[in-house]
């Protein structure tokens, strides 16, 4: 019996040969593939580590019958000819998958050597560390021991933290961005922070925005810090920060700000919005920067 992560253990009854049992095989102890396994059952929800006897098998889901290479079901003591093989890297791997590769890489590990230690397929760790995934506790706890860090660590921990608070870059490199790369990534919309000046002094604040005709826009209430900024030249900034990689982007915007009064261009803003205000409430001034001046910059690994 062999199986590949992702598959299905499905013990039968001994009696009418129905299934009385399946669940996921999320983890594996042997990089061929063979038992046991470590298997989240779909009653429970509960990962057990199982050893198959006679009236287990597996079923490779991806192979059922409507999919382009028809079925495959494996009953114990077969021999698997034709092993599940992972998926072409995709181009958004998981956030536990990148700390995994980080924390690897940063420790000088090959992927061989660390699915060596933590008793799981090469292949499985590539998968991990490429695509969106879900390990299970048992494959973290084999991981975190591999690499010496912790479940915690891996499954992202510090999320409450101040971002930033990982190790920097071997080789990094900060490179300033062109007025069209700022641009780009303002496009994206999110939250930024808008810097004002108040009777008690500089603030800087959250705000949801949006991009309309080269301008920065955000919802707000009049007696609010960030409608302090109509009437003044201010600055507004956004910026992402991957913690895992070690390596994010800012992008700093100043210029005027100003309420929008047009009825037209407020519905519009209103019927265009791409979120809520996080803050809740009733938020309806719209208040537009303006762009005098756009900079930004990129921290991000040296190509060698």
């Amino acid at each position: 019996m062999r199986a590949q992560l992702g598959d299905q253990l499905v013990i039968e009854s001994p009696t009418t040969g129905s299934a009385r049992r399946d669940g996921e095989i999320v983890g594996l102890r042997h990089a061929d593939g063979t038992p046991p396994y470590d298997v989240r059952w779909s009653d429970t929800h509960d990962v057990t580590l199982v050893f198959p006897g006679p009236d287990a098998r597996i079923r490779h889901l991806e192979h059922e019958p409507g999919s382009a290479h028809g079925s495959s079901v494996q009953h114990a003591g077969e021999e698997d000819v034709s092993l599940r093989m992972p998926e072409e890297p995709g181009p958004n791997p998981g956030d536990i998958g990148r700390r995994v590769a980080a924390v690897r890489e940063r420790q000088g590990l090959s992927r061989h050597e660390t699915a060596r230690r933590a008793a799981m397929a090469p292949d499985y760790l590539a998968y991990l560390e490429e695509r969106p995934a879900d390990p299970s506790l048992a494959t973290l706890i084999r991981l975190a021991s591999a690499l010496g860090t912790s479940v915690a660590a891996l499954r992202g921990g510090g999320v409450d933290r101040p971002p930033g608070q990982g190790h920097a870059l071997l080789h990094p490199e900060l490179r300033e961005l062109g007025p069209d790369e700022c641009r780009a990534l303002l496009s994206t919309h999110g939250v930024g922070r808008v810097a004002v000046s108040t009777p008690d002094g500089p603030a800087v604040v959250p705000v949801n925005y949006e991009v309309t005709d080269d301008a920065i826009v955000y919802r707000t209430t009049p007696d609010s810090v960030p409608a302090a900024a109509v009437g003044a030249e201010v600055a507004f900034e956004v910026d992402h920060v991957d913690e895992a990689m070690s390596q994010g982007w800012s992008v700093l915007l100043v210029g005027p700000a100003r309420v929008v009064t047009e009825p037209d261009v407020v519905r519009r803003l209103a019927a265009q919005a791409h979120t809520e205000p996080w803050a809740g409430g009733k938020r309806e001034m719209w208040v537009s920067i303006r762009p005098k001046r756009l900079t930004g910059r990129r921290i991000r690994p040296i190509h060698r």
